[in-house]
């Protein structure tokens, strides 16, 4: 298949990868069209620059911009670097967007926030109180500043290199992204600029433009429904209303602090009868709040989220970082309000244990519908690009999220010649939790032995969870294994996890070692292992997610959604998502050459299969459970 004439002028490699032209065909034809396609394709197909080139001829004949959203820095910036290429054979505009947090140089600003939206609002009252240096910088040189606008207009740019010129300079980064963005052709960023609403709205204000004239590349897309959940839910802790309380009566707002005093004391006892969690019934809440003596509690809860904004704007006046407790909870008690009468959301109750030990409770609003955020972005936008290495079943994702209905679904050839993967399944064990013996455990640990010792060089292992994973170092798996052993531990920081996994791919060129990590971890999911970094995987057990009431509330409600697919829909989709997201680590690119050896005989069903991308499937072996025919079949396979 030959490219599109239009493409041609963007895709800057000359000859397309195998399978590559496809891709890239059906979007460029779906995106003319005005529709959206929802794509799978495997890893080393180039995703990103099939993408771009062709989404790149539309946008630049309709005057159109493209949104790039994915997860980490690394995949923002891969766009820039792509666009680099175009950039020498066609003059193209891109940008790539840190967070909010991270683009702020401010730190009194920066620390003080907990997440986007209270920095935001932090921002802009440091703006209007004439209190960022940073910013006033930006007034008062405005031609050095406008200088380095138009020169990040030019072409493309990422934002790390944005923030070092600004700390150079003592000038706001992100105004000067702000300001770029309006020019910029291409944009790559995380999914919260254009799925929170909050967020969206500000972004879409400064860009100056609307949702209906974007063409949206959602990649690793995934991840998506999962982010769209988080950013419905909500949390409230003991912690925060204890702060609030304390906060309330500093500021003198008696009602708010007696109404705090009394809503936290009945939580309180509340989950002290609760072994983890418990799905709080609104009834419940509403009898608490009637007791409290609060007749209109829709009107109060609004005057909490008002003090709290009159608390932040009297502790910037003090000098200090103007975070309100009090606000919070006023923010908790009005999403509750606007969500008590909507069936797809659920209140939990828990109790749990602070690193210090101290028991402390919490309660959430969690979202169960992640349509909710995902539809009105993907009816608005021009057209969208959905794609990921692991999608399928296509309509099963198309329905959760709410896709137009004439989104075109593709799933594309993948170009790895058959000879370079090697996968199978081994019947003889499993991690389901009746069968987690010591000796099951024991046979796990004799597999894993196998495939490491027919291994050139580094190996992978992800564990189904952090229990399997501690009980496989319990019984003994580091002092069995011949080659050095790297392994994550529950509550690891992100800057440990990335020197662990560094040091690990090291040793792809020293012999050899080991990484022992969890599905759906950071590793899993967001490091990539060409080369000898990761020459086989293991991915031991299925990782089902605990049946908590949470759990089973999703399952229950994407039933009465899609009767007949409640359980697939809630548990078995996302737990083959976290284990084909595992096993693809180690193939990368054209070149590599992989084993991916599933440790669990459930693997081995056609249903489970059916969720595995085909690429793995083709040709996959189910080993009989028989010493020595692992080894022999991995061995036989890096040697051929």
């Amino acid at each position: 298949m030959q490219l599109p004439p239009e493409v041609q002028e963007y895709f800057p490699y000359g000859r397309p990868r195998p399978h590559q032209d496809e891709f890239i065909t059906t979007v460029n034809k779906a995106v003319n069209n005005h529709q959206s396609v929802l794509i799978e394709g495997s890893n080393g197909l180039g995703k990103t620059i099939s993408a771009l080139s062709a989404v790149l001829p539309v946008a630049m004949k309709k005057n159109l911009k493209i949104l790039y959203v994915a997860r980490t820095h690394r995949q923002h910036d891969r766009v820039i670097e792509e666009l680099r290429a175009i950039y020498k054979q066609h003059p193209i505009t891109g940008i790539s967007i840190r967070g909010r947090n991270e683009m702020c140089l401010n730190v009194f600003a920066s620390k003080g926030s907990s997440d986007s939206r209270s920095l935001m609002e932090v921002c802009e009252m440091l703006k209007a109180k004439g209190r960022c240096p940073y910013y006033t910088n930006v007034q008062n040189r405005s031609w050095e500043y406008t200088q380095m606008q138009q020169e990040v207009a030019r072409r493309p740019y990422m934002g790390s290199e944005i923030l070092r010129s600004c700390k150079k300079k003592q000038l706001c980064a992100y105004e000067l992204v702000k300001g770029a963005i309006t020019e910029a052709q291409v944009i790559a960023l995380s999914y919260l600029y254009v799925f929170d609403p909050m967020i969206r709205t500000a972004f879409l204000k400064n860009l100056e433009t609307e949702l209906s004239k974007i063409i949206l590349v959602v990649d690793e897309a995934h991840n998506l429904p999962e982010t769209a959940i988080d950013i419905s839910s909500s949390q409230l802790t003991s912690f925060v209303m204890k702060t609030a309380e304390i906060e309330a009566e500093k500021y003198n707002y008696r009602d708010i602090e007696q109404f705090i005093h009394y809503f936290r004391n009945e939580i309180e006892t509340l989950t002290d009868k609760i072994h983890k969690e418990e799905i709080i019934q609104t009834s419940h809440i509403k009898n608490i709040i009637e007791k409290s003596g609060i007749q209109k509690p829709k009107d109060f809860f609004e005057h909490i989220h008002e003090a709290g904004l009159a608390i932040r704007k009297a502790m910037l006046a003090e000098g200090k970082n103007p975070r309100s407790y009090v606000n919070s909870m006023g923010e908790y008690l009005q999403k509750w309000i606007e969500t008590i009468e909507d069936s797809s959301y659920i209140n939990v109750a828990s109790r749990y244990f602070t690193k210090e030990g101290n028991k402390t409770a919490k309660l959430e609003i969690v979202a169960l519908d992640p349509s909710k955020i995902t539809e009105p972005v993907f009816s608005a936008t021009y057209a969208n690009v959905v794609m990921s290495g692991t999608l399928q079943p296509l309509e099963a994702y198309a329905r959760i999220t709410k896709m137009p209905q004439n989104t075109v679904q593709f799933i594309a050839p993948s170009p790895f010649p058959k000879e370079h993967v090697f996968s199978a399944v081994c019947l003889g064990v499993t991690t389901s939790m009746e069968k987690r013996t010591p000796k099951m455990y024991q046979t796990l640990i004799s597999c894993i032995n196998a495939v490491v010792n027919s291994t050139p060089t580094n190996t992978g292992i992800f564990a189904a969870s952090f229990q399997v994973l501690n009980a496989l170092l319990s019984e003994g798996l580091e002092q069995q294994l011949l080659k050095p052993l790297f392994y994550e531990q529950s509550g690891m920081t992100s800057k440990a996890n990335e020197k662990l996994v560094q040091d690990f791919k090291a040793c792809g060129d020293k012999g050899g070692a080991v990484f022992l990590g969890v599905q759906g971890g950071r590793t899993s999911e967001g490091v990539d292992f060409p080369g000898n970094q990761m020459n086989s995987v293991l991915v031991v057990g299925v990782p089902y997610a605990e049946p908590t009431p949470r759990v089973r509330a999703q399952i229950d409600y994407y039933e009465t959604r899609f009767p007949g697919r409640g359980r697939e829909y809630g548990y078995i989709l996302p737990a083959m998502k976290k284990a084909t997201q595992a096993a693809g680590r180690p193939i990368r690119t054209l070149d590599d050459k992989g084993a991916i050896v599933f440790l669990d005989y459930r693997f081995d069903s056609a249903y489970c299969k059916s969720f595995i991308p085909s690429w793995i499937t083709n040709g996959m072996k189910s080993l009989p459970d028989k010493q020595g025919v692992l080894a022999d079949e991995v061995r036989t396979f890096f040697s051929s």
